[in-house]
This record gives C-alpha cells, structure tokens and sequence, in this order.
C-alpha cells in the first residue's frame, strides 16, 4: 500500500483521525516517534515534498482556524549548550499551500511533548502541536522540504479536554486535506 498522494507527496499525522481517510504515514504521538517514523519513511519512499497534519492548540486563535507553520520549535530541550531547536518550512511549499488555502494564517508552530504546552510554549507561542519540529527535521535532514499544518482544537493550557473542539477541528481538516497535494503542483 502506497503512502504517497498524487504528485509524490507524503502526508504525515499522528493519527489515524488526523489523516481523515487519506494515504499517508501515521507516525504516533509526540516529536521523537514523529521524527523516528518520519525518517524510516522517507528513506523508503523518497516523496517530493512532506505535509505534517493535524489538530493543535492556541492562544487567541478561534478552533477551526487553520495555521500553516512558517516555522516549528522544539520547546520541550534545555541544555547548556548549542541544539537545534528550529527548523524553518520550507518558503515554497508555504506560498503554494497558502494559495490554496487562502483562509490559513501562517505563524510559528512550537512543538512540545506535553499537550498543555511546555512553560516557553504558553509563553512564547500562539500554535503548538507534538510532532511538527520531529517532522521537519526529519525532512531537513533527508534534505526534501517539508511544512506543518495544524487546525485549531483548543486554547493552549486548557486541561479541560470537555472544552476541545476536535470533532469540529477535524472537520475542517477533513475539508482542507483534499486542497494540498494539488497546491504543490509546482514541485
């Protein structure tokens, strides 16, 4: 079974939910089983191009806001010396994408291994995900280009899940999923 979509691009969620029924890898919850299965999975298939899906949480934006990640950080390191803790999106992928979904804003996305956030996430960051910045790099180091895309589910630090918008999150990915492999017709 192939995991790539038209034009050889190769999703990636989480989840099952967050792929919405399309072909794509589910690489499991959290930045190191993201970026393990990522890897494993573009040394074996060698897409054109990565699109990292799925839900998020933020601060100030309404759920069902779509957000394409102009870049991920990874919040969740603190060493003493210099990590890499950034990975920027790949510039074209973000134009093709944002013509095709014209409703999306494109902002930072902060990835940390806890679902409320780590301290730097809530106070630095107003998009968070789990797998994005294991994504990228993953993407950055098999030197093919790769972007994050997240809808909005909940308020960053909402301990509350009751509170969560994910059926209605993952309604609008549903709908915004069928627009992205198109969009990157130039790669």
């Amino acid at each position: 079974m192939t995991l790539l979509l038209e034009n050889d691009i190769l999703l990636v969620a989480a989840t099952e939910l967050e792929l919405c029924g399309h072909p794509g890898l589910i690489c499991g919850v959290g930045p190191v089983e993201a970026a393990a299965a990522t890897s494993r999975e573009l040394a074996l298939s060698h897409p054109r191009a990565v699109i990292n899906v799925g839900i998020g949480g933020s601060r100030g934006l309404t759920p069902g806001s779509i957000v394409i990640g102009s870049e991920a950080f990874y919040c969740d390191l603190g060493a003493e010396i210099p990590v890499v803790d950034r990975v920027p999106s790949d510039p074209e992928l973000i134009a093709e994408i944002q013509s095709a979904v014209p409703e999306a804003v494109v902002l930072p996305i902060a990835t940390s291994a806890f679902v409320t956030g780590s301290k730097r996430t809530t106070e630095t960051f107003r998009v968070e995900g789990m797998e994005g910045f294991g994504v990228l790099r993953a993407c950055q180091l098999a030197g093919i280009p790769g972007v994050e895309v997240r809808v909005i589910s909940n308020d960053i630090g909402e301990g509350n899940r009751a509170l969560w918008m994910m059926r209605r999150a993952l309604e609008v990915l549903d709908g915004v999923l069928p627009r992205l492999p198109g969009a990157l017709v130039h790669r």
